[in-house]
């Protein structure tokens, strides 16, 4: 009795096993293509370092705020 227990977990497991990895292993795939979209920039007046889209752009130059645009 104890062997068909442990025949149908092994079963059961190793079905488990077949079907769900490769859903798994497709998306490790997909979590390494993607590229990371938005990037740290320093603030030349402060130099702290803030998000490229919430950043102010001026002259070439990536500001964390306006005081700091003003203060350059």
């Amino acid at each position: 009795m104890i062997l068909k227990i442990l025949a149908v977990i092994v079963v059961g497991f190793l079905a488990y096993i077949l079907l769900f990895k490769k859903g798994r292993e497709k998306d490790v795939i997909t979590k390494k293509d993607e590229k990371i979209e938005d990037e740290m920039v320093e603030c030349p007046t402060c130099k702290t370092y803030v998000s490229q889209k919430e950043a102010i752009l001026s002259n070439g130059k990536f500001y964390c705020s306006k005081e700091c645009l003003l203060n350059k």
